[in-house]
């Protein structure tokens, strides 16, 4: 993910590329620091601009992009990175775009925060009238008059950038009025609908304590259906008791109507034989009448 946050001075540039670098492991690149470091380590392009700005000139474009340059190929930028301060005018958003694209990257986006300059002047107004009441000295840079100054360079040197990059379709404008957490989530928002996050990365980065409270709620609720289940099981055996009795009771009626059924059978042969001896012992009789008179 390679971002260009824009905006005004105020509107919480800085404090938006914190959190962005916090949460997805990208690299903030502010060309102060970048300048400070490339002096500091000696570097070629480093050399040059520490000799520009010793005789009190300003560094000129190529020698920034080189040190952009430089400063992208080291390992902590190869997830991505967010330039702060730069570009400041369009001729630097050129050069940035022709070293990406030696480079073989893209950026993925500019996000514009738009915030109420009026707004802005109050908010660094209250701030001073705070810093006073407290008995501390106000900082040079954080007065309405500085601020103004700085307002009125950025609506000519920067904001011409809104329209450079609106029309390479990179820009995405949010409001920078609303809450910090608000502007977070929604250039989280923009960004995944992008396709510059991905939305599983933005799922598996939610907070720890919220992971614990859905297992625990989770926990609880099959604790607690564990009763219900009991319960519901003990009234499904009942309901199958009168069930077992009833059946019970039909195979014994069958049983003794089968058994009397036999019974009765049983006796009809009896009385069938009964008579078939009784018929034997008549005639018996009767022949032995007859011997007797002859």
């Amino acid at each position: 993910m390679r971002l260009i946050l824009l905006g005004p001075p105020g509107s919480g540039k800085g404090t938006q590329a914190q959190r962005l670098v916090h949460k997805h492991g990208i690299v903030q690149l502010s060309t102060g620091e970048m300048l400070r470091a490339a002096v500091a380590a000696g570097t070629p392009i480093g050399l040059q601009a520490k000799e520009i700005m010793a005789n009190g000139g300003l560094v000129p474009d190529e020698v920034v992009v080189g040190i952009i340059a430089d400063r992208i190929e080291e390992p902590d930028a190869k997830k991505g990175f967010i330039l702060d301060g730069f570009p400041r005018t369009v001729p630097q958003a050129e050069a940035l775009d022709d070293l990406l694209r030696k480079k073989h990257l893209k950026l993925d986006a500019v996000v514009e925060l738009r915030v109420n300059e009026s707004a802005l002047l109050a908010r660094v107004e209250k701030r001073a009238e705070e810093t006073r009441a407290r008995g501390e000295e106000v900082r040079l840079d954080d007065t309405p008059e500085v601020l103004t100054k700085r307002l009125a360079q950025y609506r000519s040197l920067t904001e011409p950038l809104i329209h450079y990059y609106s029309e390479r379709r990179k820009l995405l404008t949010v409001d920078g009025m609303m809450t910090i957490e608000h502007v977070t989530r929604e250039i989280n928002r923009i960004l995944t609908a992008l396709g510059a996050l991905e939305p599983r990365e933005h799922e598996d980065h939610a907070p720890k304590a919220a992971k614990k409270a859905a297992k625990a709620a989770m926990k609880a609720s099959k604790k607690a259906a564990k009763p219900a289940q009991k319960a519901a099981k003990s009234a499904r055996k009942a309901a199958k008791a009168p069930s077992k009795a009833k059946a019970a009771k039909k195979t014994v009626k069958k049983t003794v109507k089968k058994a009397a059924k036999k019974a009765v059978k049983k006796a009809a042969r009896a009385a069938k034989a009964r008579k078939g001896a009784k018929t034997a012992k008549k005639a018996a009789k009767k022949l032995t009448k007859k011997r007797a008179k002859r």
